[in-house]
């Protein structure tokens, strides 16, 4: 123990882990579990410096445990907050609604397709669906790889033919003309 520092420890924590307590609730609130192993740790950190001749003197004790008591606050929302920033992000529950209306554009879709001749249905086929290359394409199919463009091309232009149609079928009221 550092001889021009003398300290009665039981004083010490009588007076300070009410201090400490309220500080430590104030900053990480009532309910945190952990509140009441922080001030233990504050107090016995301070008390272990103390001894150790850390604490010169050259303040309070009190302004010591209080920088002691911050720092310690401090280390314990940043580890709080390392291990939320590690931890996976819960994924949110898909909303009914999307999925129906995913659902729905899909039927239309695939009732689009059905529509197309089989020429423009294998290329998107193997284009789309396979993810093959133009040229993996072109060659299954004993095409160019730019007629492979072309037929994706001209049959992305009849699918949205198709579903323009629809969508003004189905959204024509009585009195509204159907569009072509």
């Amino acid at each position: 123990m550092n001889p021009a520092v003398d300290v009665d420890f039981d004083e010490l924590i009588i007076r300070y882990r009410p201090v400490i307590g309220f500080k430590v609730k104030k900053a990480l609130g009532g309910a945190n579990p952990d509140w009441e192993d922080i001030v233990n740790e504050i107090l016995l950190q301070a008390i272990g410096k103390i001894k150790s001749g850390e604490f010169r003197g050259e303040s309070t004790v009190g302004t010591f445990i209080y920088t002691i008591t911050t720092r310690r606050i401090v280390d314990y929302i940043r580890e709080k907050m390392k291990v939320l920033r590690e931890a996976p992000e819960i994924p949110s529950l898909p909303d009914p609604q999307d999925e129906v209306e995913r659902d729905e554009r899909a039927e239309t879709l695939a009732r689009a397709i059905e529509k197309l001749k089989p020429k423009f249905k294998d290329v998107l086929y193997l284009y789309y669906y396979k993810e093959l290359s133009r040229e993996e394409v072109a060659r299954r199919l004993g095409i160019t790889p730019a007629k492979v463009s072309e037929r994706v091309n001209y049959a992305q232009k009849l699918l949205r033919k198709h579903l323009d149609a629809d969508f003004f079928h189905f959204s024509a009221g009585p009195a509204t003309k159907r569009l072509k």
